[in-house]
């Protein structure tokens, strides 16, 4: 070997290996949940390098580099949230902003709403509707790394049918209200949904998600009755299906949620009225069910505020959100497949580990609410073999509370440390 290429070779070396040691960090958990068996393992080490988890062991690393130490805390991975809208959030007076606020406004507060629900340990969400496609713009940029955020799947606008939950004109005058259709969001027919559902591919949605009924904040008379009819529904599902694409459905109403779930339908949102009919209905089509206590207990309080909600509103509003809790109940002990979700927009952002709280308290173990919020979520995301547990090879979504959530749920409230893609986001 010629001796002047010594030298170099050694220094590339040495450098090598300095950018392994600088790209390395250690988290050092007093406790750990491995949600998969439900044990909190002891004094465990985490090594990360390139966004993932390379190793786990239960003893100190002879040279560690980079350790975060998280000693006195329970580790566990980044929750998923499948219902949130983070271009918004409910006050009395949201329905103005529909007239004040520029598609440009929506854009910088999403990304404020994104920032506090990643700081509440969701480093994972599921946006099903939003405004101008602001959310589909988001994600784009936290995947660039422009800013940072949550992992977005998002379904752009939803799909309604006229007068129905999505139709962005309720409420409006005569001037304003026009007669929008599928690229709106809005559809009528069977030709109008695979219109509808091929403009939400083109504009990069990465789910679809209707208004199978009526719903509690739409102006409009109705928060149960179905509004689309069984083909609508099945060519807005097949059609999804073609594009790669699954569907959730906004639904409060019985007759609306079984010609879902018929049809194929992957989630239900709300689920307000299920009885044992629906509850068979999902059993068979293993559909999961999305529940949102969170914005029903939001809702039914709001609505003995006067001037929170506007009239047509605050009777949907008193009779839905009181029912949602129990419905879940029923749900969860009749075996129903459970996707942890909030309703986040309605209620405030960052709040939604209260959820997890509502879960418990009417029957749910702590072990399977928390499973509802990371294995099961990245089952229906198609993404478990990515995130969703911490394990050797996946993305290092990690997050880490003051106590064990198996003993105290409420301290999922209160998340002190997030990581996303081994990056530090609080800590």
């Amino acid at each position: 070997m010629n001796k002047k290429y010594l030298l170099p070779l050694a220094t590339l070396a040495i450098s090598v290996s300095a950018n392994s040691v600088a790209n390395e960090q250690w988290l050092n958990c007093g406790q750990l949940l491995d949600v998969k068996s439900g044990k909190i393992e002891s004094n465990q080490w985490i090594q990360i390098q390139d966004k993932k988890i390379t190793q786990i062991q239960s003893s100190a690393p002879q040279q560690a580099v980079n350790v975060i130490s998280l000693n006195d805390k329970t580790c566990l991975p980044g929750l998923m949230d499948m219902h949130v809208h983070l271009d918004g959030e409910m006050s009395p007076k949201a329905y103005v902003e529909n007239f004040t606020l520029n598609e440009a406004d929506l854009a910088f507060r999403s990304q404020e709403y994104a920032m506090r629900t990643l700081k509440a340990g969701f480093t994972t969400v599921r946006n099903p509707g939003d405004s101008y496609n602001v959310t589909i713009a988001l994600r784009n940029a936290i995947n660039q790394g422009w800013v940072q955020g949550p992992r977005i799947f998002s379904a752009g606008k939803s799909l309604a049918t006229t007068g129905g939950h999505a139709d962005p004109t309720n409420g409006t005058n005569a001037t304003l209200m026009g007669n929008p259709g599928p690229k709106e969001g809005v559809v009528n027919s069977v030709e109008d949904a695979k219109k509808a559902v091929r403009q939400r591919y083109k504009e990069g949605a990465d789910f679809i998600k209707i208004t199978a009924t009526g719903g509690v904040l739409s102006l409009a008379k109705s928060g149960q009755n179905p509004q689309f009819t069984d083909d609508e529904v099945k060519a807005v599902i097949d059609t999804a299906n073609d594009y790669g694409m699954h569907v959730a459905a906004h639904a409060h109403g019985k007759e609306g949620m079984l010609r879902a779930v018929n049809a194929g339908i992957t989630t239900i949102e709300h689920g307000t009225y299920m009885d044992k009919d629906v509850i068979k209905a999902m059993k068979k089509n293993k559909t999961y069910y999305v529940p949102t206590i969170l914005a029903g207990k939001f809702v039914a309080e709001k609505a003995e505020i006067d001037g929170f909600f506007p009239d047509i509103v605050r009777p949907k509003a008193r009779a839905v959100g009181p029912q949602i809790q129990q419905t879940f109940a029923k749900a969860y002990k009749a075996g129903v497949a459970i996707a942890f979700g909030t309703d986040s927009g309605v209620s405030a952002h960052g709040d939604n580990a209260k959820e997890f709280e509502y879960m418990v308290e009417v029957g749910m173990p702590e072990i399977e609410a928390i499973r509802s919020a990371t294995i099961t979520t990245a089952k229906l995301l198609d993404i478990e073999q990515q995130v969703g547990s911490i394990e050797i090879g996946k993305l290092a979504d990690i997050i880490a509370v003051d106590s064990n959530p198996l003993e105290d749920i409420k301290t999922l409230q209160n998340v002190s440390f997030v990581m996303k893609d081994g990056e530090v986001i609080k800590k």
